[in-house]
């Protein structure tokens, strides 16, 4: 008789990511100190369990125009087929092609940060994505169609009483669509999706954590592949 257990498995990986996520809001005295912190525990959560053709770091993205993002704090991007721009001492450049996904990572979450998860967001999916043909044995596929890049924020705590409520619904309903937050998790509470033809599920949770990675990936597999990068719209800027 196995001795395994696949549900205490699961609970232990997100007892892991809600102890440490504690104890950095609870020991580290400096508010950066705290949010480096944070977004480490995530960072470590995606590098060890995403499957291998996806890459998760704290980076900038840019595009063929020359156009930057703000600093992202939880990046997913496609290591199989796209390359870096730029990767030395800790800065990372991520051309805007190879996107998936990009998180704020926060010690709790409020309609402040929310906002500020927004327009991190925004200065992401608002970067020009290019889309070559795809040689195969029997010829050429046309482009791919752009995907969705998918966003969000993690957090351990909420600043609301109760946590995940009416006024988390309504701070993920305002602003602009290019900044809408996909999926979410509060750690200590649950996850939330926004589907923004049919609103938002709040989901309280014993696992959160684990949650959150497990439909994070469902929603990586739904997107497949990211669309073969022009480089040579990027080599332009050689001559600049």
């Amino acid at each position: 008789m196995s001795e395994w257990s696949l549900s205490r498995l699961l609970a232990g990986l997100h007892e892991d990511i809600e102890r440490r996520l504690q104890i950095a809001r609870q020991t580290l005295a400096h508010p950066s100190a705290k949010g480096d912190a944070s977004e480490t525990v995530w960072l470590d959560l995606l590098q060890n369990y995403l499957p291998k053709r996806y890459s998760a770091e704290k980076a900038h993205v840019v595009d063929s125009n020359g156009v930057f993002s703000q600093q992202i704090d939880v990046l997913i991007f496609d290591r199989q087929y796209s390359p870096f721009i730029l990767s030395f001492e800790g800065q990372k450049i991520i051309p805007a092609e190879s996107v998936y996904a990009v998180f704020e990572a926060k010690q709790t979450i409020n309609a402040g940060l929310i906002a500020y998860a927004k327009q991190k967001v925004a200065s992401v999916r608002s970067l020009h994505r290019t889309s070559l043909p795809i040689p195969y044995a029997g010829g050429t596929y046309e482009p791919k169609a752009l995907t969705p890049i998918l966003s969000g924020i993690l957090a351990f705590e909420s600043d609301w009483n109760p946590p995940m409520g009416e006024p988390l619904i309504n701070a993920l309903g305002t602003g602009e669509t290019q900044g809408c937050l996909d999926l979410g998790c509060v750690a200590a509470h649950g996850i939330f999706s926004c589907d923004y033809s049919h609103g938002v599920t709040l989901a309280l949770q014993s696992k959160p954590a684990t949650a959150f990675l497990l439909e994070l990936i469902a929603r990586l597999q739904s997107i497949a592949t990211v669309p073969m990068i022009d480089t040579r719209a990027y080599a332009k800027w050689l001559d600049a």
